[in-house]
């Protein structure tokens, strides 16, 4: 039985490579991939070789083959349908593991979808976790007033749950067109004219020009939680005004680790089911605004270096 993942073979260069799958027995399952989401920013700095050497091996994830120095077959978020008799057949599940059609896996390397969310939906599972521990990392509290900086799909994300909150004001910081227009539609305020003394601020732009923005619309004591991953590409940004004299903080928050304010009580299977839970909405459809078929998978990260899509569209998933 063979299978098809897509492989970034250098850093200006994708395809579609064939292999025989070769795990068998009671302890694996047959699954055939639906749905997968391309983490635009992360993924493009992997399909760039853009991963500092000194993050190789922290950067390695489930089922990932290959090297950072390329090829390398990479990918976190994907939804599938067992097709392997007995108790769970037929049944949708999410797992961390690269862009690929058919795939075997451990039964506990898996988390089970809720029948009320359907398989795209669900491949949002890994990126809610991000904007939910980014919350949790901030400490934003009912009535703060916020700024989000980038409307991608992060960025958009972490606004949506933060809608969910009592008395949160939101503002939306974003240049490209097409995004604001989305961002209106969903009923964002953006780019105001009034942003300063806020509570909090978080940065999704990968941008230096982004991050000094949300440094400048915090006041007193406010916090800056940073959620954009750099790869090799260096951050300038100006701390000479008021972040000393205000108190100003930094914070870097990452989905690999639950904040320690939490981790006495919470566990990863916690907050999975919170993600679950949250995606039971179906508002959260419209963060997914395009679908990439498996076959020209290469073709969009082929476009996806040059920086062009990032312009047309908010989340992308690949369907199979």
């Amino acid at each position: 039985m063979t299978t098809t993942s897509l492989w970034h073979i250098s850093e200006t260069k994708s395809s579609l490579q064939t292999a025989y799958l070769d795990k068998f027995g009671q302890d694996y399952l047959l699954i055939k991939s639906l749905y997968s989401l391309i983490s635009t920013g992360t993924e493009c700095l992997v399909a760039k070789g853009k991963v500092p050497s000194s993050m190789h091996q922290s950067m390695v994830v489930p089922s990932m083959d290959g090297g950072f120095e390329f090829p390398i077959k990479y990918g976190y978020s994907l939804v599938g349908q067992v097709l392997s008799k007995g108790d769970l057949a037929g049944q949708l599940v999410h797992l961390l593991h690269p862009h690929q059609d058919l795939l075997q896996t451990e039964r506990l390397s898996f988390s089970i979808v809720p029948k009320e969310i359907p398989a795209k939906r669900a491949a949002l599972a890994s990126n809610v976790e991000t904007a939910l521990n980014a919350i949790w990392d901030s400490g934003v509290s009912m009535g703060d007033k916020v700024v989000v900086c980038g409307f991608g799909m992060i960025g958009g994300l972490v606004a949506r749950l933060l809608s969910f909150m009592p008395a949160v004001e939101v503002v939306i910081i974003e240049k490209n067109t097409y995004r604001i227009q989305l961002a209106k539609e969903m009923g964002f305020i953006v780019n105001s004219t009034n942003l300063k003394g806020l509570d909090y601020s978080f940065h999704t732009s990968g941008t230096s020009a982004g991050l000094q923005a949300c440094i400048e619309a915090v006041g007193m004591e406010g916090k800056i939680i940073e959620l954009s991953w750099y790869g090799t590409k260096q951050v300038e940004v100006s701390l000479g005004a008021s972040f000393h004299q205000q108190r100003k903080q930094i914070i870097s928050s990452q989905v690999g680790h639950i904040p320690f304010s939490k981790s006495a009580r919470w566990d990863y299977a916690r907050r999975k089911k919170v993600v679950w839970e949250l995606l039971k909405h179906p508002i959260f459809d419209q963060h997914i605004t395009d679908e990439v078929p498996f076959a020209d998978s290469p073709t969009f990260f082929d476009e996806l270096r040059k920086g062009d899509l990032l312009d047309k569209g908010l989340g992308w998933v690949i369907k199979y």
